[in-house]
């Protein structure tokens, strides 16, 4: 069996159709997908990889070599079978994104409330403060999961490019939630840190405790994904751990000293550090909805590399953009004094093959024939 690996693939119902796309232009190659790794398998030694290839090139789709690596090894004893043989927490951690939002909402919502009760019944305003940064938190989750099974969808007519923005839109639904929230905090807890009351410092330590494992837990589950969305809500969960931290502090302190201006003080220095660390993930999603050329590419390196083959002679309307954060996408029109559609089509297999290391897995290349080198200079 030879296996490989497709890079752009981004439904299950995709994967099927083309899965018998393939086997339909290669019946006795006993072609199969596994989505959930994105490998491709061929069973059978008949089967054409050019003619492969060319399909996959039609579904704007790249292929590469299958390389082992540790996740694949850790998740599963056999990539070609899409079964996952861990259990407990592990179970949990390998769930999709959507679920692992899921929990990490319940959670929230649950533990803002126990908040809103201990925070009166302490009168923390830090505590206080905190549950209704938790209700919010709670409210953003929810809406970043909702849009992140959106994100899961298969392109159709209207979203031919499929749905994966919906997850950045999630993101910046709850990158709002915090810098406001965090805003909110401020103004509530600058008075009481000239006016501070005194507060329950023993209910505290060990309500910070119990809030800090539920949301390191949270912090943890949420630190296992890799969009945008998660990253973010991730941040939540940190922000949350170290407030509590902090209360757990201060708690230990108040027990020596009648300091409690540093109850305020404690809700003002998180709600600083949160926004901080939100407002450049904040400008990269926007960035991503405008369109702009991803930070971790250069376009004149794409450029350059373009023009490297000596086939090409020149490069024209080079537009790079990202879909979701992780995969990206290009079109360009390339000059070039070759007439031969063979050595055309290497060339493009080659340029595909180099742009996977700008996670670009979306090109559109357009060739124009130019027998005089007329646009070499142009």
């Amino acid at each position: 069996m030879s296996r490989y690996q497709i890079k752009g693939l981004h439904c299950r119902e995709c994967s099927s159709e083309l899965e018998r796309k393939l086997n339909a232009v290669q019946p006795d190659g006993g072609i199969s997908i596994n989505y959930d790794h994105q490998l491709l398998n061929v069973s059978k030694s008949l089967s054409d990889l050019s003619a492969i290839k060319k399909v996959l090139e039609f579904e704007k789709l790249t292929l590469t070599d299958y390389q082992t690596n540790e996740n694949s090894l850790n998740t599963e004893s056999d990539p070609g079978n899409g079964h996952s043989h861990s259990h407990g927490i592990e179970k949990l951690v390998n769930q999709t994104a959507t679920k692992k939002i899921a929990v990490v909402f319940y959670l929230n919502l649950f533990f803002s409330v126990i908040e809103f009760i201990f925070g009166f019944m302490f009168n923390s305003m830090a505590i206080i403060s905190d549950a209704v940064h938790d209700l919010g938190d709670a409210m953003s989750v929810g809406l970043a999961g909702y849009f992140q099974k959106i994100a899961t969808k298969e392109a159709d007519d209207q979203y031919s490019f499929g749905h994966q923005r919906f997850s950045l839109l999630g993101a910046m639904v709850t990158s709002i939630v915090l810098i406001v929230g965090s805003v909110i905090v401020i103004f509530h807890a600058v008075p009481r840190v000239f006016s501070p009351e005194p507060v329950y410092y023993q209910g505290m330590f060990w309500l910070s405790i119990v809030a800090i494992a539920a949301n390191g837990f949270s912090a943890w589950l949420m630190s296992r994904g890799s969009s945008h969305n998660e990253s973010l809500i991730n941040l939540h969960m940190m922000e949350d751990v170290l407030g509590w931290l902090g209360v757990l502090i201060v708690s230990i302190v108040l027990t020596f000293t009648d300091w409690y201006f540093l109850d305020p003080l404690l809700s003002i220095a998180v709600a600083v550090f949160i926004s901080f660390k939100t407002w450049p993930l904040f400008k990269e999603t926007v960035e991503i909805f405008l369109e702009a050329t991803p930070r971790s590419i250069s376009k004149k390196e794409v450029e350059s590399d373009l023009l490297s083959y000596s086939k090409i002679t020149n490069c024209s309307h080079l537009h790079i953009w990202s879909i979701d954060g992780k995969e990206h996408a290009l079109t360009v029109t390339l000059s070039t004094n070759e007439a031969d559609s063979k050595v055309l089509e290497d060339i493009k297999e080659d340029i595909r093959q180099k742009l996977i290391a700008y996670d670009i897995t979306h090109s559109t290349i357009e060739f124009v024939y130019d027998p005089s080198s007329l646009l070499e200079n142009y």
